[in-house]
């Protein structure tokens, strides 16, 4: 059955849920229990300096939040130009298979291109074969970078 869903820009009145939404996220894509008053400070923060990241919800007919997007960006001294980087993509369980993912990116995608944004990236966990699939299908590529880290922190 196709829901009809709308797409608007995240509130801070859609924190709680968001919260909700990345703790999911990251159980499901890589198994990990997040520190939720972590989670609810990154979110929180995001709407307190709004360059920090964008998110977008997408809301059932009956006005319950079924997904969410965000977006952060990176300046490319390159290209002269921002990449938009998908920090986070979930869509609750009963709203799965609904078109939601190609929904979301496709709004992301226009709000990138009026943005004149270079284009949209992301990375995925490598395990999560999912979700690499429907990456692939929506039109992302493998790019040839690899993602690194150091700690900052002393241990």
């Amino acid at each position: 059955m196709t829901r009809s869903y709308s797409i608007r820009e995240g509130r801070e009145s859609d924190i709680d849920a968001l919260v909700d939404f990345t703790l999911q996220e990251a159980r499901d894509a890589e198994g990990k229990d997040l520190d939720a008053a972590s989670v609810t400070k990154g979110v929180r923060e995001a709407f307190a300096d709004p360059p920090r990241a964008r998110y977008w919800v997408a809301e059932a007919p009956d006005g319950v939040l079924a997904a969410s997007i965000s977006v952060v960006t990176e300046w490319s001294n390159f290209r002269g130009g921002d990449y938009w980087w998908i920090q986070s993509l979930f869509i609750a369980s009963d709203h799965r298979g609904s078109g939601l993912v190609d929904l979301l990116l496709d709004h992301v995608a226009g709000v990138a291109a009026a943005s004149r944004a270079l284009e949209l990236r992301l990375y995925a966990h490598v395990a999560n074969e999912r979700a690499l699939r429907v990456y692939r299908r929506c039109g992302f590529v493998t790019l040839p970078y690899v993602i690194m880290q150091r700690s900052v922190h002393q241990s």
